[in-house]
């Protein structure tokens, strides 16, 4: 009889602590990145996923059974990309993957995180026996989509779609929440905006985009492109240098808004401290706020207006669209937004009046 694979197998195997290989096969915080790539390629090759002998319900009507009636435990991979703003340690997505790790526990169903995912390292850990789906979350290549498709594995994507191919998609209503978020700035009294942040970083910073140029248009506000920033890189300290840097050139102009709509909460936050850093006051002269409401959103000071992301009920709806896929593979795709909370805090308030 084979030897059943267990996470002291995976622990002797490799020269780690079980409890390391528990953390890094739950996809939690506790290990490097190097440990955790080398438990996950330990746990493919040893047999670990897929193994028989482990009872476990998947939430779907079809189960392998043996002849000694026990079972396939069915697994769940889930794709995260390896870049600095989009982990597993994000305040944001960190939070979402929590919940998709608990949705799928109660379910008794395995979860296999992987971040490093180009085509052959993804193959790699592919197990067709145990395998029952996978969540994309954040942005994934077309070409590594398409791959699943045509591998006819059960997918969903988080916060992100593409075109290309066609599939079932899960975000918060991006667009309406920015607009409701710009209609109480100008209920203040708010005239003059800036947006800031990529629309091309994500499908959810676009839809942003789109939420406050419909806002500012319906309220007679024409938007040009001058009325974007849209920031080049991708880290806290770069966002704060490059935002610092253009508050100075329009102070220089004199044309500096009154009202900083930023595209999530960290870039909101990188805001306030190329303010604070210039000696201009918040709110009294420039209002800010975010998007998302991470944790941090309440420890700066001011803390931050911004709308509050429900990032558990996207991992527990990205759960329940998967096993909707597997039971139904033939059903219509479907794209569910959620709704968000405009979360009002000291980062705004009424316009600056200048001296005459």
């Amino acid at each position: 009889m084979a030897k059943k694979i267990t996470m002291d197998v995976i622990a002797d195997h490799l020269g780690i602590s079980k409890f390391a290989v528990s953390k890094a096969l739950a996809g939690k915080n506790g290990v490097s990145e190097l440990t955790r790539e080398k438990v996950l390629k330990a746990a493919s090759q040893l047999g670990y996923y897929g193994q028989r002998g482990s009872v476990a319900k998947s939430g779907t009507k079809k189960e392998a059974v043996e002849d000694n009636h026990t079972r396939i435990k069915p697994v769940v991979i889930v794709l995260i990309p390896k870049v600095r703003l989009q982990s597993m340690d994000s305040l944001y997505w960190g939070r979402i993957l929590d919940e998709i790790a608990v949705e799928l526990e109660q379910k008794n169903v395995g979860m296999m995180m992987i971040t490093d995912f180009s085509s052959d390292n993804f193959l790699k850990f592919i197990n067709p026996q145990g395998l029952i789906g996978v969540l994309c979350v954040g942005g994934m290549s077309a070409s590594l989509l398409l791959e699943i498709r045509q591998m006819a594995i059960p997918f969903i994507l988080v916060d992100h779609e593409d075109q290309l191919v066609p599939s079932d998609s899960i975000f918060m209503n991006n667009m309406d929440c920015e607009v409701r978020l710009v209609d109480y700035l100008h209920s203040l009294g708010h005239t003059s905006f800036q947006f800031i942040g990529n629309p091309a970083f994500s499908r959810s910073f676009a839809d942003r985009w789109l939420g406050f140029r419909s806002s500012l248009e319906n309220h007679g506000i024409i938007v040009t492109d001058q009325m974007l920033l849209p920031l080049l890189e991708d880290d806290r300290y770069s966002y704060t240098l490059e935002i610092k840097n253009w508050i100075v050139r329009r102070m220089a102009e004199q044309s500096l808004p009154t009202a900083l709509v930023c595209a999530n909460d960290a870039i909101a936050m990188s805001a306030l401290e190329a303010l604070q850093a210039l000696q201009i006051s918040v709110p009294e002269q420039v209002s800010v706020c975010g998007f998302d409401n991470i944790d941090d959103a309440v420890k700066v000071q001011p803390n931050l207006t911004t709308i509050n992301v429900d990032k558990q009920a996207m991992g527990k709806r990205a759960v329940e669209a998967l096993f909707r896929r597997i039971e139904q593979s033939g059903a219509l795709y479907e794209k569910i937004l959620l709704s968000g909370d405009l979360v009002i805090r000291n980062s705004t308030g009424m316009p600056y009046k200048r001296s005459e």
